[in-house]
């Protein structure tokens, strides 16, 4: 008779662990689903911060142009008289498109008359023509000053 209690004990842990390891195949399938569905949810999470962070500066550029309006005059653009103003300026196209809230491109199109600036755009040139050498590169200074304080602080967040 202990030869039966063995075996009924053998079979039953057999028949037990089977069981067991069908539950958990079960469990780790739903883990792994849920690792996935997570991974996802940082990547869009991560997106739509990008995406908020351009709006918000977007937004900031909008406001900041919309401050300075056009003159009650008929007002021209002229491509050689924004190159003209740069040179006089002191500034690359890079400096000028940062003191203006627009892309490095854009001043180039606009300087080799393949473009025309917006409304706004053009009120931020007209703005500048009043302007000296001192107080542009001022303006550069303190527009730089904020963008490496929102980087350090985009470092900082992602350790």
């Amino acid at each position: 008779m202990a030869n039966i209690g063995a075996l009924l004990k053998a079979e039953i842990t057999r028949l037990s662990r089977r069981e067991i390891r069908k539950e958990l195949a079960i469990l780790k399938r739903a883990s792994v689903a849920a690792r996935h569905h997570l991974a996802a949810l940082k990547r869009q999470v991560a997106a739509l911060e990008s995406k908020a962070s351009q709006l918000a500066s977007r937004a900031q550029i909008a406001s900041s142009s919309e401050t300075v309006t056009l003159p009650n005059r008929p007002v021209r653009f002229v491509a050689k008289g924004l190159k003209s103003l740069r040179k006089r300026l002191g500034l690359s196209a890079a400096q000028m498109a940062k003191l203006l809230g627009v892309s490095e491109q854009s001043v180039y199109n606009w300087e080799t008359k393949k473009a025309t600036p917006r409304k706004g755009q053009l009120a931020a040139i007209i703005a500048l023509r009043d302007v000296g050498k001192r107080e542009a590169h001022q303006r550069l200074a303190e527009k730089a000053a904020p963008a490496s304080a929102r980087n350090r602080a985009k470092r900082a967040k992602r350790k």
